[in-house]
């Protein structure tokens, strides 16, 4: 990791994050082909500066919890907008805002009470982030009148639960055996 906070990957995250209460703006305006487009930009931004660290070997510790914290945010507030405006079922959005929450605290807890722990999403977690990001694109897409995407949603809503339940479960059990294997460790030690 490289020590320099200033670095175009950073830069690009910070805009991102800079982005998420326009983005709330927009929505509360009813402003939905706006806040697509800002959306769109959001996640080209998280794909571009993801690449450009790896590529340009500009990974920062910043960049490692601001990214995903400003993802994180972006999706919820997206989340919490349209869930708001009723054009996402609310019982979508708490599993979505419960299995983030249940996360963060999950890794937060292990952090601090078993062992430290860097966050890495699993491919389950990575395809979940996909369908979340599909589902809100598609109900902005709705929303702005662009293309009528109601009938291609209903299945969609499914999908995302289906990943939302299965990827919070794998976290889960995933931290279980780790603190099982700390902790075994630690008998371990005290024992010797």
């Amino acid at each position: 990791m490289t020590p320099r906070l200033l670095t175009l990957p950073n830069l690009i995250t910070i805009v991102r994050a800079l982005l998420i209460p326009v983005i709330a703006y927009t929505l509360a305006q009813r402003k939905f082909g706006i806040a697509l487009l800002l959306f769109a930009l959001c996640a080209l931004g998280d794909l571009l500066d993801g690449f450009l660290a790896r590529r340009w070997d500009q990974r920062t510790r910043f960049g490692a919890i601001a990214d995903p914290l400003a993802d994180k945010l972006t999706m919820l507030t997206v989340t919490l907008m349209l869930a708001a405006e009723g054009l996402l079922p609310s019982w979508l959005a708490a599993a979505v805002i419960a299995r983030d929450v249940i996360i963060v605290f999950g890794a937060v807890a292990f952090h601090f009470l078993i062992h430290e722990y860097e966050m890495a999403p699993t491919r389950l977690s990575k395809l979940n982030t996909a369908l979340e990001f599909g589902v809100l694109t598609g109900v902005l897409v709705d929303a702005a009148g662009i293309i009528e995407m109601t009938a291609g949603l209903e299945p969609a809503y499914a999908a995302l639960t289906c990943t939302v339940l299965a990827s919070g479960l794998n976290y889960v059990w995933s931290w279980g055996r780790r603190a099982a294997k700390a902790r075994g460790a630690d008998a371990e030690q005290i024992k010797r």
